[in-house]
C-alpha cells in the first residue's frame, strides 16, 4: 500500500476523472434499465455533486437530496394550483427562487445548497411541465428519483474506489498553518524582519484559517474520519482563531514598548528570547509549559495609581504572552492526540471557551436581498420573452436563469461569472450538436458509446478536480449531459435542438444582464461594506452590558478578515492599514476583556468605563474613515486613571489591560499617557 500512496497521490486528478465518469455512466446505465423518462439528469448530477474529496462528496449529495425534495413538493405545491394562471405561477416561483436565494446567502455553509436546490429545482421541474400539469406528481418524482441515483453513485464511487479523505487535507493544512504561526511569533517576539515582512505574514494566515474552516465544515460527512480527529481540529481551531490576534497584540505592545524600554528590561529581553525558542522548538526539547508561565509571572508587577505607562504596557505585554503560552501548548497537546487517535476530552487544556464558539460567519443581508432581487426580476423577464412570443421551447430560458442567478450570486461580480458560464454554455451547446447529430447516429452499442464519450468527459473530470477550473468543467459537463439527453431510442431533431439551445442561451444572457443592473457593484463597494460592519459590530460590543465569548467574536471578525483580505486592493490606506494590523479584532478582544473584568470592580470606576465605552460605541457608529475623535482618547485616558486606583487588584489589573489595547489600537501615534496629567484634566 505504501508503494501506491505516491502514484494515488501523483495522479490524484487523473483518478477523480475516471471515477466520476465510472460514476456518470453507472448512474445512466441503471437510469435506463428503470426506463427513468429522464437518465441523463442521473448522470449531469454526479458531475454537479462529485467532488476530489470523499467528505466534501458526501456533504454535497446530502444537502442537493433534502433540497431536491424540498423543491419538488414545492412543484406539485405550486404547478397544478396556479397552471390557470400562468402570470401567478411564474411570480410565484420568481419569489419562491428569490426566497431561497436570500436564505442560501445568509447561510454561507455547506448546508446553504439546500435553499439554493429548492429554489431552482421548482424551476428545473415546474417551467418545463406548463405543457402537462396533470402529470406533475410523476414528473416530481421521476426528477427526485433520477437526482437520488446520481447522488448515490457519485457517493458510493467516490468512498470506494480510492477514497480521498477530508482529514488528511484538513490536518496537513492545520500543521502548515501552525508552523506558520509558530514562526511569526518568534519573529515578532524577536523583533525580526521588517513591517512588511510581518504584514505579509498576518495576511497569510488570515486567508488560509478561512479556507481551513471552509474545508472543516465537510468533516461531519466524512465516514473515513474518525471522530477524535474531527473533535480535536475543532478544538484546535478555537485556538487558531485566537493565535492570531494575540500575536498582533504583542507586536503592538512590543511596538510601543520600544528598543530603548527593553534595553532597561534585561530580564525581559532574555524572557522574549528564551519564549521564542520554546515555541518553535520540537515537543521533545521544549521546557515544560509550567516553566514558562513561572518566568512571566515573576516578572509580574502590581499595578496602582503610581503605575508609569511603561510598566502598563509591560504588565499588558505579560498577559498576551501568558496567552500565547497556553495556546501554544493546547495546540500542541491537540496535535498530538489527534496523531495518536486519543479521545480529546481527556486532555487538560488551558484554554475554555466560555460558550462553544459555535462557528459564526458574517452576514450581509442587505447584499443578499439585492440577489435575490434580481434573480426574481430575471425569472419575470424570460417568462414575459416566452409567453409573450409564444415559444414552445421558451420554457429553457426561465429555467436557465433561475440556475445561473443562483450559482453565482455569492460573488462579487456574478454578472462576469454568469457571462463565463453562458460562453462555456455555448461550447457545450457545440459538443453536444457534434455527438447528436454526426456521432450517436452511428452507434448501435453502449459499449460504444461509452467509449465515444469518455475523452469528453474525462476532460471534463479533470478540469472540475482542479481548484483554477473547477467552475468551467463542472459548467462544461452538467450542461453537456443535460442538452445531450441520452434517452433508450434515439429521436434527435435539429430545429427541436436549436430551439432549446437558443432559449437555454437567452435564459443565460437575460440573467447577466439583469444582475449586472442589480448587482452593478463590485469589490471594492463589498469591502467598505465589510469595514462598515467591522465597526458596526465593535459598537454592540461596546453597548453589551454582560459577559460575551472571545472566541466566538474572534471566529465572525476573522471570517471578515479573511473576506476583506481578498479585496484588500480596494480599501483605503486607512482601513488597509487597520485590516493589516487586525486593528479592529484587537479593540473588539480588549472591549469583550474590560466588559469582563467591570464586574468586580468599584461602582465609580464602572461608571466611569461605561461613559468612555458609550463614547467608543457612538464614535464606532459614526465612523466615516478619518479616525477617532480626540474626546473619546481622553474618555479613555479618564477610564485608565480611575482604573489604576480600583481597590480590586485582579479585576484592575484585567480593566488597564484591557483599556491599554483599547488605547493602542485606536490611538497608536497618541503621546504616552500620563496618570497626573489625566486626573488634573477630570478635575
Amino acid at each position: 500500500m505504501r508503494a501506491e500512496e505516491p502514484f494515488l497521490v501523483r495522479h490524484a486528478d487523473l483518478i477523480f476523472a475516471l471515477k466520476t465518469f465510472a460514476a456518470s455512466i453507472l448512474a445512466l446505465v441503471i437510469a435506463l434499465a428503470m426506463d427513468l423518462p429522464r437518465p441523463y439528469w442521473a448522470m449531469a448530477t454526479v458531475y454537479i455533486t462529485s467532488q476530489p474529496l470523499a467528505g466534501a462528496t458526501s456533504s454535497k449529495a446530502f444537502f442537493r437530496v433534502m433540497g431536491t425534495l424540498v423543491g419538488a413538493t414545492m412543484t406539485v405545491v405550486l404547478v397544478p394550483n396556479l397552471i390557470n394562471a400562468p402570470e401567478l405561477l411564474c411570480l410565484a416561483i420568481a419569489l419562491w427562487v428569490g426566497l431561497c436565494l436570500y436564505l442560501s446567502l445568509l447561510d454561507g455553509t455547506p448546508r446553504s445548497y439546500v435553499f439554493m436546490l429548492a429554489g431552482y429545482t421548482v424551476a428545473l421541474i415546474g417551467f418545463p411541465a406548463v405543457s402537462e400539469p396533470g402529470a406533475i406528481f410523476d414528473t416530481a418524482i421521476s426528477r427526485v428519483e433520477e437526482i437520488c441515483l446520481g447522488i448515490i453513485c457519485a457517493s458510493l464511487v467516490s468512498t470506494v474506489v480510492f477514497p480521498r479523505s477530508v482529514a488528511p487535507a484538513v490536518g496537513n493544512r492545520v500543521d502548515s498553518w501552525m508552523s506558520d504561526a509558530r514562526r511569526l511569533s518568534q519573529v515578532v517576539l524577536l523583533r525580526e524582519g521588517t513591517s512588511e515582512t510581518r504584514r505579509g505574514r498576518r495576511l497569510k494566515l488570515a486567508t488560509d484559517i478561512v479556507e481551513i474552516d471552509t474545508l472543516s465544515t465537510h468533516l461531519a460527512y466524512d465516514r473515513l474520519t474518525d471522530t477524535n480527529a474531527v473533535r480535536g481540529l475543532s478544538e484546535i481551531r478555537l485556538r487558531m482563531l485566537m493565535l492570531l490576534p494575540v500575536i498582533a497584540s504583542l507586536e503592538d505592545r512590543l511596538a510601543a514598548l520600544g528598543e530603548e524600554a527593553l534595553s532597561r528590561q534585561p530580564a525581559l529581553k532574555r524572557l522574549l528570547e528564551d519564549l521564542a525558542q520554546w515555541i518553535t522548538s520540537d515537543v521533545s526539547a521544549r521546557q515544560p509549559a509550567e516553566r514558562i508561565r513561572a518566568m512571566i509571572a515573576e516578572r509580574q508587577a502590581v499595578l496602582d495609581d503610581s503605575a508609569t505607562w511603561e510598566r502598563i504596557i509591560t504588565t499588558s505585554l505579560l498577559s498576551r504572552l501568558r496567552e500565547l503560552v497556553d495556546l501554544s501548548r493546547d495546540c500542541r497537546a491537540l496535535s498530538e492526540a489527534i496523531a495518536e487517535s486519543r479521545n480529546v476530552s481527556t486532555l487538560d487544556l488551558t484554554f475554555h471557551s466560555e460558550a462553544g464558539a459555535a462557528s459564526v460567519r458574517h452576514r450581509d443581508r442587505g447584499l443578499a436581498l439585492w440577489s435575490a432581487a434580481g434573480a426574481a426580476l430575471a425569472i419575470l423577464i424570460c417568462c414575459v420573452f416566452w409567453i409573450g412570443t409564444g415559444w414552445p421551447d421558451g420554457a429553457s430560458a426561465p429555467m436557465m436563469a433561475a440556475v445561473a442567478c443562483s450559482f453565482f450570486a455569492a460573488q462579487d461580480e456574478p454578472a462576469r461569472f454568469i457571462r463565463s458560464f453562458g460562453l462555456w454554455s455555448l461550447v457545450s451547446i457545440v459538443v453536444v450538436a457534434i455527438y447528436l447529430f454526426a456521432l450517436v447516429p452511428a452507434i448501435s452499442h453502449l459499449e460504444v458509446l461509452v467509449f465515444a464519450l469518455a475523452p469528453t468527459f474525462l476532460l471534463y473530470g479533470l478540469l472540475i478536480a482542479r481548484p483554477a477550473t473547477a467552475g468551467t468543467g463542472m459548467a462544461l459537463a452538467a450542461n453537456t449531459a443535460t442538452l445531450l439527453a441520452l434517452q433508450t431510442t434515439y429521436n434527435a431533431d435539429f430545429a427541436s435542438y436549436a430551439n432549446s439551445a437558443v432559449a437555454f442561451f437567452v435564459g443565460v444572457v437575460i440573467a447577466e444582464l439583469v444582475t449586472r443592473i442589480a448587482r452593478g457593484v463590485g469589490a471594492e463597494w463589498v469591502a467598505n461594506r465589510l469595514v462598515l460592519s467591522n465597526w458596526k459590530t465593535l459598537a454592540v460590543a461596546a453597548e453589551r452590558r454582560g459577559k460575551r465569548d472571545r472566541a466566538e467574536f474572534a471566529g465572525l471578525m476573522l471570517h471578515r478578515l479573511g473576506l476583506l483580505v481578498q479585496r484588500i486592493a480596494f480599501l483605503s490606506e486607512s482601513d488597509r492599514r487597520d485590516t493589516d494590523s487586525l486593528v479592529q479584532l484587537r479593540i473588539g478582544l480588549n472591549i469583550i476583556d474590560l466588559r469582563r473584568a467591570r464586574y468586580g470592580l468599584a461602582a465609580k470606576t464602572i461608571s466611569v468605563i461605561d461613559d468612555m465605552l458609550d463614547e467608543l460605541a457612538a464614535a464606532c457608529r459614526n465612523y466615516a474613515g478619518v479616525g477617532m475623535p480626540a474626546e473619546l482618547l481622553r474618555h479613555v485616558d479618564l477610564a485608565l486613571a480611575q482604573a489604576v486606583k480600583d481597590p480590586n487588584e485582579s479585576a484592575r489589573e484585567d480593566a488597564l489591560i484591557g483599556l491599554v489595547g483599547i488605547r493602542r489600537g485606536l490611538f497608536p501615534d497618541a503621546p504616552a499617557y500620563r496618570a497626573r496629567v489625566s486626573e488634573s484634566v477630570a478635575a
